[in-house]
């Protein structure tokens, strides 16, 4: 018979515990640290507006870089600009038609 010593469970739980604990402090740290750096890095300067589906693998995407918009085909293994326009000067893509208008159409 051998004599193995008691677990300590008041210990254990405490440490079970503290361990939580901690990862609950850091993950708030995080965030904090996070929010606290989008505050400072001023306004985003690239933001993604759109994206259309065009097959299994392929997309198209609008982005906004500064005051230009990209249009951008997007593939598994390449990326390709496919127009782009400045939006500061009022250009930019037409508007979508309501469909409630185009209904009402004869």
């Amino acid at each position: 018979m051998t004599n193995a010593p008691p677990i300590d469970w008041l210990r254990m739980s405490g440490s079970l515990l503290l361990v939580i604990a901690l990862l609950l402090g850091m993950l708030w740290m995080l965030k904090r640290l996070k929010a606290m750096q989008e505050k400072h890095s001023g306004p985003r300067q690239m933001e993604l507006l759109e994206t259309l589906s065009v097959g299994v693998r392929q997309k198209i995407a609008l982005v906004r870089v500064g005051s230009r918009q990209v249009l951008v085909g997007m593939t598994p293994g390449q990326f390709t600009a496919l127009g782009s326009w400045d939006t500061a000067s009022g250009v930019g893509p037409a508007p979508a038609p309501n469909p409630r208008t185009q209904e009402q159409l004869p």
